[in-house]
């Protein structure tokens, strides 16, 4: 039986020209959403670590026994270090986020010379920023807000802001050292 030369016909080129203009346009809608979407990402991930970094510094004080200072912005803007108090002048020293005055891990292991408790300097991902307060964790748990370098009790919680890209998402702590990740309403 013969075949009809209709049934072997494949598409037109007007047929595929259309096919690919349609899916040109879906992907240029698509991908403002896209880049978007990545920035939120890429915001929730700063956030996160900011949050992160202030309930370590809240369990580090307490299973130490010792107070902990969390300082954003330190050594430089875009990097955040949990250091140990020292109730010296070095607690406000310039040079106290420099980590080779100040080296992490401490280089040696004796519990009598401090600080024994410093973290890294770690920078904050994806080029965001952190406002510029700074927290005192306690061993009991509670937490001040350090003001010229002197701690003072949180009476409401303070919001602690990540920025990238000129959005942002916020941190709260309040004086009993409870830290809350803002979810957007």
């Amino acid at each position: 039986m013969p075949r009809s030369r209709l049934s072997d016909r494949g598409f037109s080129t007007i047929e595929m020209l259309m096919v690919v203009a349609m899916i040109g346009t879906i992907a240029a809608i698509s991908v403002p959403v896209m880049r978007d979407m990545t920035a939120n990402i890429k915001l929730g991930e700063a956030t996160r670590m900011v949050e992160r970094e202030l309930q370590n510094a809240r369990l580090k004080s307490v299973s130490t026994n010792r107070a902990i200072r969390v300082r954003p912005n330190c050594p430089a803007a875009g990097y955040i270090r949990t250091v140990e108090v020292l109730g010296t002048s070095a607690d406000n020293a310039s040079n106290r986020c420099n980590p080779t005055a100040y080296p992490f891990p401490p280089p040696d292991d004796d519990v009598i010379t401090r600080p024994n408790f410093d973290g890294p300097v770690s920078p904050i991902p994806n080029g965001a920023t952190v406002t510029n307060d700074i927290f005192e964790f306690r061993p009991d748990g509670t937490v001040m807000q350090v003001v010229s370098g002197a701690p003072q009790p949180i009476a409401t919680p303070i919001s602690v802001t990540v920025t990238r890209e000129s959005k942002s998402k916020t941190v709260t702590i309040n004086g009993a050292g409870k830290v809350e990740l803002v979810l957007p309403q």
